[in-house]
């Protein structure tokens, strides 16, 4: 997903050119430079340009330039330069951190491609090739890898078509493997293709947050936060955390994606997520991913206001087999908690009228119709609260569902991800708070 860049960037990686400065926020095509980046690493690892250079079999003059011009795009010196040596700034420091996920992920790559080369000498740990460390180019590979189209992909970075395939080629002939084929839908990714992509969207997805971090040393919380909204955390908790995180923090811009689970922990992993919020699944320590705890939520039996149900007295589960029911999907967690309800009485469930997570249709669907829907109460709060729907004083069994957060376990997020994640945290505090006095 495409996310705000830096204040400031490096438009091209050619060596020895100064990069160019801006005021306003970069498009998400410019990015600093990583082999840049890899110099300033260097250096900071050795404490001098001469050894850094020594490493890298490069000259002196030609390490110091990619210093320099480096702190020319961030707008900060990088090092303390004394007599000791080069010692990293607190902004320094701050960009070194977010480069060691960068270079993992570009190193796991590496190791990764050597890999699947049988005849090739495995890279020796921490190795790094020249063929990765151009931002421009791995732009270019995730933006045909997005399109699936040559001439959208060169349209998107002003470039010629010729140079997109040279892109491409450098890569395939970098990492020995064949990234793309062609298909009656497009330029589709290999297997393989699929494998580097993940690994370059998340080195370019950090690449991205060097600059908010420098900004956040300032005081200055900014850039874009990409917000996974499951159904669970979009009604109550994420608005009110926008909203104040929008107050206290103006320069954040927050994007959020509805899409179903499976899509948001992809984009999770690849780092075009930031964080998912909402209903936790069962934590995998294998997965890579954490979940936090919030609060917890019990699902309810929700009609309209002047159901003929709300003058039943006492109903049972059993006595709405035959309703029309408005259900999650049946893969859905939520679905085999109903189902539940009907398979501990050794009845058949019912099967629904409406499959749907959308709240708009079940808001519309039990406002006009008899039917019945299963969800967490909050998710329909402000309708409950106005009194346009009624909960079903119908008692359901071991429904309650953990709400919480779902994130990357490695990985430092963004300045703008973390003011967002401890708004959610408050939002959560104070809705727990209200529910306990309403309820005493």
């Amino acid at each position: 997903m495409t996310r705000d860049a830096s204040l400031v960037a490096v438009r091209n990686d050619a060596p020895g050119k100064a990069p160019a400065k801006t005021t306003a926020p970069a498009s998400s095509k410019d990015l600093l430079n990583l082999a840049q980046l890899r110099a300033f690493r260097l250096v900071a690892d050795m404490g001098s340009a001469t050894r850094a250079a020594a490493a890298l079999f490069r000259a002196q003059s030609a390490v110091t330039r990619s210093v320099q011009e480096l702190e020319s795009a961030v707008g900060e010196p990088l090092f303390d330069r004394g007599p000791s040596g080069m010692l990293p700034t607190p902004v320094g420091r701050a960009v070194l951190l977010r480069c060691e996920r960068i270079f993992v992920e570009l190193e796991e790559l590496a190791q990764w491609c050597a890999a699947r080369q049988a005849r090739r000498r495995p890279a020796a740990e921490g190795a790094l090739p020249a063929y990765l460390l151009n931002t421009r180019r791995l732009q270019i590979f995730v933006a045909l890898a997005r399109h699936r189209h040559m001439p959208s992909a060169a349209k998107t970075f002003g470039i010629s078509q010729p140079a997109v395939s040279t892109a491409v080629r450098v890569l395939e002939s970098g990492s020995g493997l064949s990234l793309f084929h062609r298909s009656p839908r497009g330029i589709l990714l290999t297997a393989e293709g699929e494998t580097f992509l993940l690994h370059v969207r998340r080195a370019l997805n950090e690449l991205r947050h060097v600059p908010d971090d420098i900004a956040a040393l300032r005081g200055n919380i900014r850039g874009a936060v990409t917000v996974g909204a499951l159904p669970l955390g979009r009604t109550l908790i994420l608005p009110k955390a926008i909203a104040k995180l929008s107050a206290d923090n103006p320069g954040v811009r927050v994007v959020t994606d509805e899409s179903a689970y499976e899509a948001l922990v992809a984009g999770l992993r690849a780092g075009d997520i930031d964080f998912i919020l909402g209903a936790l699944r069962e934590n995998d320590s294998t997965s890579g991913l954490k979940n936090e705890r919030l609060m917890s939520e019990d699902m309810v039996l929700l009609v309209r206001r002047d159901h003929p149900l709300t003058r039943a007295h006492e109903p049972n589960i059993a006595d709405l087999r035959d309703a029309q029911w408005i259900l999650p999907r049946s893969h859905a967690p939520a679905r085999a908690l109903f189902e539940a309800q009907f398979k501990r009485m050794k009845i058949k469930p019912p099967l629904p009228t409406v499959e749907t997570a959308d709240l708009a249709v079940i808001r519309g669907l039990l406002l006009g119709t008899d039917m019945v829907a299963a969800l967490s109460a909050q998710q329909l709060h402000y309708e409950v609260q106005a009194g346009q729907l009624a909960v079903l004083k119908v008692p359901l069994h071991n429904t309650r569902r953990e709400i919480g957060l779902t994130m990357r376990a490695a990985g430092t997020p963004s300045p703008a991800a973390r003011a967002l994640i401890d708004a959610i945290r408050l939002s959560v505090v104070e809705l727990t708070r209200t529910v306990s006095v309403a309820s005493s």
